[in-house]
């Protein structure tokens, strides 16, 4: 039986205390709207679990997906403007 501790130096040699760098935190915010619109919408389905739908729970869901996917949307749109390296 081959034990994993050897191994163990090579998965955790690197420190687990970093923090997230300025690019991780840009990608984050840029994110963000679309992380805000999925929360929304799970709130909106969650509360419909363990219930038949109403039609304004159906209306709240369907509103929700909308948000998700104009998020979405603006999203691309913005990733697809960026324009990196000092590029004019």
């Amino acid at each position: 039986m081959k034990t994993i501790a050897a191994l163990q130096d090579l998965v955790t040699a690197v420190s687990l205390d970093m923090e997230p760098s300025a690019a991780e935190l840009d990608a984050i915010e840029l994110e963000m709207p679309v992380i805000l619109a999925d929360v929304d919408l799970l709130d909106a389905q969650i509360m419909t679990i363990d219930r038949t739908p109403t039609e304004l729970d159906e209306r709240r869901i369907r509103r929700a997906r909308n948000r998700v996917l104009a998020a979405r949307r603006d999203l691309t749109n913005r990733a697809g403007t960026v324009l990196t390296g000092g590029a004019a």
